[in-house]
């Protein structure tokens, strides 16, 4: 099953992306992970992706494609995949859509994972972190800078769910709740039966 992974900040992706992709049987690949290979490995694109990063740019839509298209191509992602963190904007939608083309695969499904803003705010800004042995709030997670992030986010990747909705291929999730309340939402979503799923007791 190929699956892409929607969702502000906040709203859990990174913990039901592992869980789902574990229950389905198929690799989580997230943008991270994918550019810290390649930098760390000194590939080709890696450099090149490097080289905008150090500047303090955003990598180009090209780069980064064609790094998630190689990933696509490796082994183990043959049976499937769950993507978090890509694509971010249509127009990397539009490119992944013809990179699977190029594979002659097709996205199955696209979970958006919902959450409100006031919660995505009390979750960001209620984490704290320990520094000379007291626990302070980082910046990034004052509530005000949260509602900066989430208002770019909404402008920049929330029109991907229009555009999957569109596709056909888009269902939202409820996240708020226990972690496996939200799993197994995401799991009836993608129509996949208890006895099915390859993590299964």
């Amino acid at each position: 099953m190929r699956v892409v992974l929607l969702g502000p900040p906040g709203a859990g992706k990174g913990t039901q992306a592992q869980i789902i992709a574990g229950k389905l049987g198929v690799p989580a690949i997230s943008t991270g992970d994918i550019f810290r290979a390649n930098v760390s490995g000194q590939t080709e694109l890696g450099q090149q992706a490097k080289t905008y990063m150090d500047a303090g740019d955003l990598v180009p839509d090209e780069i980064t494609v064609a790094m998630v298209k190689d990933r696509l191509a490796e082994p183990d992602a043959k049976g499937g995949f769950l993507l978090d963190g890509f694509p971010r904007t249509i127009a990397q939608a539009e490119q992944l859509r013809s990179s699977l083309s190029e594979l002659g695969q097709a996205l199955d499904r696209v979970l958006e994972l919902v959450v409100d803003e006031e919660e995505l705010v009390r979750r960001l800004s209620g984490r704290r972190m320990l520094v000379d042995g007291q626990m302070v709030q980082r910046d990034d997670d004052k509530p005000e800078t949260v509602r900066r992030r989430l208002h770019v986010y909404q402008e920049q990747t929330a029109p991907l769910s229009g555009f999957y909705e569109g596709e056909g291929l888009l269902a939202r999730i409820d996240a708020i709740g226990e972690v496996e309340e939200v799993t197994a939402r995401a799991l009836r979503a993608l129509g996949v039966a208890d006895d099915e799923r390859p993590g299964a007791d």
